[in-house]
């Protein structure tokens, strides 16, 4: 199973497209580990620098509709090869959300207060977070604050998660 902690880089904007998070002018590379260079590449956020910005983070806090655009996989695969896999948002495209999943990946949803609350709290730090599969919670610290929020995730992509994406599951069940 992939590691669901560690540092986060916020986001806060809504309707991050997969053309922002990898545009579409790298699918054409041969490996997930080609892409990793452009990873956010075309994002525009004030004062977001893709190139020192990605490096040691974990984990992406950001707003609705986390996603959305074309359906690819090279999106997460971008994600997962910088070190990030999960993110948390208020919601998210519905195939990048199961894209996600089938990579063993984390795409968490919580409620736009509970969003609202991490980037007032959080944002600007050095925030890390912690997540406990077992108690669905994730515990964000910095600041020095601590908050911890509780998710939910379906039987079936928790399943994912833990075999470490679709074809591993696959592999196991069938």
């Amino acid at each position: 199973m992939k590691n669901f902690n560690g540092k986060i880089l916020f986001l806060d904007r809504s309707d991050i497209n997969t053309d922002e998070i990898i545009p579409a002018k790298y699918l054409t590379e041969a490996s997930k580990a080609a892409l990793k260079p452009y990873c956010l590449e075309d994002l525009t956020l004030p004062g977001f620098n893709p190139k020192n910005d990605v490096a040691g983070k974990s984990v992406i806090v950001t707003r609705a509709n986390f996603g959305c655009g074309s359906s690819r996989e090279h999106a997460p695969w971008v994600l997962e090869v910088n070190g990030m896999n999960m993110v948390i948002a208020e919601g998210f495209a519905r195939i990048f959300r199961q894209n996600m999943f089938n990579c063993g990946m984390m795409a968490i949803a919580l409620s736009s207060g509970q969003i609202d609350e991490i980037f007032a709290e959080f944002a600007g730090s050095e925030a890390e977070c912690a997540t406990d599969m077992e108690k669905h919670t994730l515990t964000i610290s910095g600041n020095g604050k601590t908050k911890v929020y509780s998710f939910v995730i379906n039987d079936f992509d928790r399943e994912l998660v833990k075999a470490g994406g679709w074809v591993d599951y696959a592999d196991r069940k069938y």
